[in-house]
């Protein structure tokens, strides 16, 4: 099972993708504020979109391997579609809700004395996080086909 696993050329460009994308957070916040913080490995948010990129390479792969008219990559990019839309509409909406929630906690814990517990405020993407993402996973995936052909195209 195992090895079934880590010869699936979708699976492997999808997570490649995603930890691609998480290493690029980690860089850029490295050079910015020059200190190293692991947790940018599983932050969500930020540029590129990982989610994004896992699922643009997941579809691109699929389409490679099964056909760009099959019902398979139909699916895949319907997936893809939605994680987009999720990324940058309902997820990033929810970041702005909790931004809210914790300025208000905040004022209500200056007055009342209670610590309050803060919400995860990066949640989302703006649209050029999503599309870079998207060419990150895209790009990823055309390069292992394209470098392993035998390997990706095994069944």
């Amino acid at each position: 099972m195992f090895y079934e696993l880590i010869n699936n050329a979708t699976l492997v460009v999808a997570v490649a993708s995603w930890l691609v994308a998480q290493f690029i957070k980690l860089a850029t916040f490295l050079i910015r504020e020059r200190k190293f913080d692991y947790g940018f490995l599983f932050r969500l948010g930020g540029m590129p979109s990982s989610h994004t990129a896992s699922a643009a390479a997941c579809a691109v792969s699929v389409g490679l391997r099964s056909g760009f008219g099959s019902p398979v990559f139909a699916v895949a990019l319907g997936m893809l579609a939605l994680i987009m839309i999720d990324a940058q509409s309902v997820r990033r909406a929810a970041g702005a809700q909790a931004r809210l929630l914790n300025q208000m906690a905040e004022e209500f814990y200056r007055n009342h004395k209670f610590s309050p517990e803060k919400l995860v405020e990066f949640l989302g993407h703006t649209r050029l996080e999503v599309l870079m993402g998207a060419l990150l996973g895209m790009a990823i995936a055309l390069l292992v086909h394209g470098l392993f052909p035998g390997w990706a195209a095994a069944q």
